[in-house]
């Protein structure tokens, strides 16, 4: 990835040439324009191309700049001062999130039984993709094979994807307590737990300016250097307190939670670990904000198919003034997409069932969970499953998961088998043509 280049200083600009400014100002057709690039907030290296000729492209920038500035909101963060423009992009996808906090796609998942196997899979997402942007490399069928049979971690990938899935289930028995320094570095310990070159860095800050933000595929590629390490005690303290008390001017919780999503990406206060630890703290707000809803998202999947978009989005904030509006369209676009996802999935869910549904009412003495599991049999008519795997997978005891599977077995839809010491099962084919339950 190329640097995107940084903005002209838009101030000394205005004072040296106001006269061909306002000149330019006073177009009607560029002042169309104008409005438009900004509704679309474009950075400087986004608007150069599209302005002919090259002469405007300065005075525009500068005009463009002027309008933000009458806009801008503080971030209530003293030492790190950073602003944003409420876009009116922003107020409508808000309302959208904020009009699924009412209830509705909960009732739907509760009354579908998808509420715990969704969110399992969710959070099994979100630990695949959180560590694939920091490098972790295998396939998420290989990973999700793995946290479902609670296998043991054979690479450094491998280690790092559950240690993000287990951190992600300790989020959510913290999600109704403070965050503290304490919280934060345990949080950190717990993603990088048995990945780092010095075990030491697990737990503490850094104590170093040694530290560089290089780019994930260029190292010699420098996005970003972290402040001084002695104000990082400091910055922690302030990052705390910014999120448990609310501010005395309103600041949406969505933006306040992607606030703290890269303000710890820019103090960067680990040696390593630091935009798992971001990520895993923003999802800790939502929740605590009470967002259920993104129990159910997995934002990082939509930043893996944007990586790029993500590191311009970081390196736009600081070129630009820390205008952190480029982080904020950024991460709401992912969120929306997220979203969307989620309600194609239920959708979807919704259709099966309805098949599940028939299903059940011919076999009364089948659950709608014992259905489920069935269902995972016929899509899956190869797999070898075991009782660990119901237990991950369905958030049940192991005398639940076991007690579903003999059912299964008993009444002949699958079969019962001795792999070493351990039971395993398998979907029994001559049932096949009669299910259709997938």
């Amino acid at each position: 990835m190329k640097l995107p280049e940084k903005p002209i200083n838009w101030k000394t600009f205005l004072d040296k040439d106001k006269k061909n400014i306002f000149f330019v100002f006073r177009k009607k057709e560029i002042l169309k324009e104008i409005t438009e690039y900004n509704k679309r907030y474009l950075y400087w290296s986004e608007l150069k191309h599209r302005i002919k000729p090259e002469a405007n492209r300065k005075p525009i920038w500068v005009i463009m700049k002027l309008l933000r500035s009458e806009r801008y909101e503080i971030i209530p963060f003293k030492s790190i001062k950073m602003k944003y423009s409420t876009l009116s992009e922003f107020n409508k996808k808000l309302h959208e999130f904020d009009k699924y906090l009412a209830g509705n796609i909960e009732t739907q998942t509760k009354t579908l039984g998808l509420q715990k196997k969704y969110i399992i899979s969710t959070l099994m997402e979100e630990a695949i993709a959180s560590s694939t942007i920091e490098g972790a490399a295998t396939t998420r069928k290989v990973a999700k094979t793995m946290l479902r049979e609670r296998r043991k971690p054979k690479t450094k990938s491998e280690k790092m994807i559950a240690n993000n899935y287990e951190t992600m289930q300790f989020i959510l028995t913290q999600k109704n307590k403070k965050l503290t320094p304490e919280l934060l570095l345990e949080i950190q310990k717990r993603i990088t737990k048995g990945t780092l070159e010095d075990p030491k860095d697990e737990g503490r800050f850094r104590d170093n300016n040694e530290i560089i933000v290089g780019h994930n595929t260029n190292p010699n590629i420098i996005l970003h250097t972290p402040p001084e390490y002695k104000k990082i005690p400091k910055f922690i303290e302030e990052f705390c307190k910014f999120a448990n008390e609310d501010s005395k001017e309103f600041i949406h919780p969505i933006f306040k939670g992607i606030v703290l999503h890269f303000l710890l990406c820019y103090i960067h206060p680990f040696n390593d670990g630091n935009g798992r630890t971001a990520r895993s703290i923003f999802y800790w707000y939502m929740l605590s904000k009470g967002y259920w809803l993104f129990e159910y998202m997995a934002v990082s999947k939509r930043i893996v198919r944007s990586r790029k978009n993500y590191d311009l989005a970081y390196l736009y904030t600081e070129y630009d003034e820390m205008d952190i509006t480029y982080f904020f369209k950024y991460i709401i676009d992912c969120i929306a997409d997220s979203l969307k996802d989620m309600r194609i999935y239920i959708k979807r869910k919704q259709i099966n069932q309805e098949k599940t549904k028939e299903f059940i009412y011919k076999h009364s003495d089948i659950n709608l969970r014992q259905a489920m599991i069935l269902e995972e049999f016929t899509k899956n008519p190869n797999k070898i499953y075991t009782i660990r795997e119901i237990i991950e997978t369905y958030r049940v005891v192991y005398q639940t998961a076991r007690t579903d599977l003999l059912l299964l077995t008993k009444k002949g839809f699958v079969n019962k088998k001795i792999f070493g010491n351990t039971f395993v099962f398998v979907f029994n084919e001559e049932y096949k043509n009669k299910l259709k339950v997938s």
